[in-house]
């Protein structure tokens, strides 16, 4: 009897412990499904940059090199040694110094609209993505480049309402075939003014301002209040006097044409916030000017010409990270956020309003000149946005009903970065000195030149139309891309094709310095 009754009531504690493991488990099970829930099952946040990815990594040291094949003025520290001195005499007609700044890409132009815009996108790449960079020594260098454009902005803006944007007649340059330290032709100089004003340019210029500043902010304050100061300038220039560059200076159109001055107003407010905190900046793009420039609800490419995508971008991480809003400029911040959601959607492809645009090979191809430019820039602003997403620990955007996380944007980055190195039908590199295979007739007239030449205006198109590859290499150049149906033809004279921009560049170390590694997105950017 007394054996059989310690039995039992073994067996009756041993039950009452597996009813209270079953019950505890499955509070622990429910209180994780709602934190899980909460979250919407994000992933961790990623913290201080983490493993080195070395393909990309390789990449980035190659692709910022081309900064350095494209400087004109004294070189300093010159690292490319088929380059030397250039342009030193550039705008002494004004009385000024224009000899530094970067030509636009294969010729010696230099071209304000476009080189502004490099200097922004390289300035975010830097605000976003520095840590990264300086994970691969890559920061510095980035911040050498920048320093050169900026410097050559502050000099092309001698008074509030004067913005040089132009060193160099493109038809006279275009003559000649010759390596920039050789030039002899003249250098005429072009300016936007009340008189003839360039909205797009001046408030790009603004916006380039602006970023930089937030680059220097830390390690020069007196160059970043210069900078400051400059932007602010120039954005008032830029919308007091309202008119198209393109319209007040026809000749420019031939070139780098502007389809409108809207998209660069709120680009460069929205830059201008980020430097100031001032809300005026802000109450202009959401309160102010946003239903009539910011076309809410309709997805662009992000480009040189076209910031739209980019501002609505750059917009989020206000609406991401938090800030000290209005009702109004809260409601306009977040038709910023739903037309970026917008564009993502369109870029990821299972999305179902993935865009058409795109190769057999899932590249996105929107125009056949310069065709990488749109892929490398729709990639950027993605992941761009899956790190914010990372960061606030935001689970998912809804496509259409479907939804879709942090990496598959990530995702489809990589695979536009992977196209332009080499994962592609042609099994080749569009960056020029990465990988086994890249083109070797880049139209680049320094890299078409020996060293040892030095040839007048005209009798240096021999080297154009010569069979011989390039006898320099123009490192780092991203050429201007493949056709629809994914053929390279690599001639010195396909332009189409061949040219890599300095722009172009910007955007790809923006790229590929997001890919290096991972790290948290930055709340502020001041």
């Amino acid at each position: 009897m007394g054996d059989k009754s310690g039995s039992r009531g073994w067996w009756g504690w041993l039950l009452v412990v597996v009813i209270l493991a079953l019950v505890v488990g499955a509070v622990v099970y429910t209180i994780k499904r709602k934190i899980s829930h909460s979250n919407g099952g994000a992933a961790p946040v990623p913290g201080p940059p983490g493993a080195i990815d070395k393909k990309y990594s390789e990449a980035l040291k190659i692709a910022m090199q081309f900064f350095d094949v494209q400087k004109s003025g004294k070189l300093v520290d010159n690292k490319i040694s088929w380059r030397g001195d250039s342009a030193l005499k550039d705008g002494s007609e004004a009385n000024l110094d224009l000899s530094k700044g970067m030509y636009d890409a294969g010729d010696h132009m230099k071209f304000g609209f476009p080189m502004a815009f490099t200097a922004t996108v390289l300035s975010w790449s830097i605000l976003e993505y520095g840590d990264q960079m300086d994970a691969v020594n890559q920061l510095e260098p980035a911040k050498d480049s920048l320093k050169w454009i900026t410097d050559y902005l502050v000099n092309a803006h001698p008074s509030e309402n004067v913005l040089y944007i132009q060193v160099g007649d493109p038809e006279v340059d275009h003559k000649c075939w010759n390596r920039p330290e050789d030039m002899t032709e003249e250098r005429p100089l072009t300016q936007v003014n009340t008189s003839s004003p360039g909205t797009e340019v001046a408030a790009e210029t603004a916006a380039a301002m602006a970023a930089a500043s937030l680059v220097f902010k830390k390690t020069d304050s007196t160059y970043s209040s210069t900078l400051l100061k400059h932007a602010q300038q120039l954005f008032s220039f830029a919308d007091k006097f309202r008119a198209s560059y393109s319209e007040s200076i026809p000749d420019v159109a031939t070139y780098y044409n502007s389809t409108g001055y809207g998209d660069e107003l709120l680009w460069a407010a929205s830059w201008l916030y980020h430097a100031t905190g001032d809300k005026s900046y802000l109450q202009y793009v959401t309160v102010k000017n946003g239903k009539d420039f910011a076309n809410w609800g309709s997805p662009t490419w992000f480009s040189w010409d076209n910031k739209l995508a980019g501002t609505q971008v750059l917009l989020s991480r206000l609406s991401f990270f938090g800030s000290d809003t209005s009702a109004s400029e809260n409601s306009g911040l977040q038709n910023y956020r739903k037309t970026a959601e917008a564009v993502m959607c369109g870029l990821l492809p299972d999305s179902p309003s993935a865009t058409s645009s795109r190769t057999g090979s899932g590249l996105i191809w929107v125009s056949q000149w310069n065709s990488l430019q749109h892929p490398v820039a729709s990639a950027f602003l993605a992941v761009l946005y899956s790190d914010y997403m990372l960061t606030t620990r935001t689970a998912t955007i809804s496509c259409s009903g479907d939804n879709y996380k942090p990496s598959d944007l990530r995702k489809f980055a990589r695979s536009q970065a992977d196209y332009v190195l080499g994962k592609n039908p042609m099994k080749m590199s569009f960056l020029v000195g990465y990988g086994d295979k890249y083109p070797q007739y880049v139209h680049h007239r320094g890299a078409s030149i020996p060293v040892d030449a030095s040839p007048g205006c005209s009798d240096g198109f021999k080297w154009l139309n010569s069979t011989d590859p390039n006898p320099n290499v123009a490192i780092g150049g991203m050429v201007g891309g493949p056709f629809q149906n994914e053929t390279y033809s690599d001639s010195r004279n396909n332009s189409m094709q061949g040219e890599p921009t300095t722009y172009n560049s910007a955007i790809l170390v923006g790229l590929l310095s997001s890919l290096v590694t991972t790290s948290s997105a930055l709340k502020s950017l001041s």
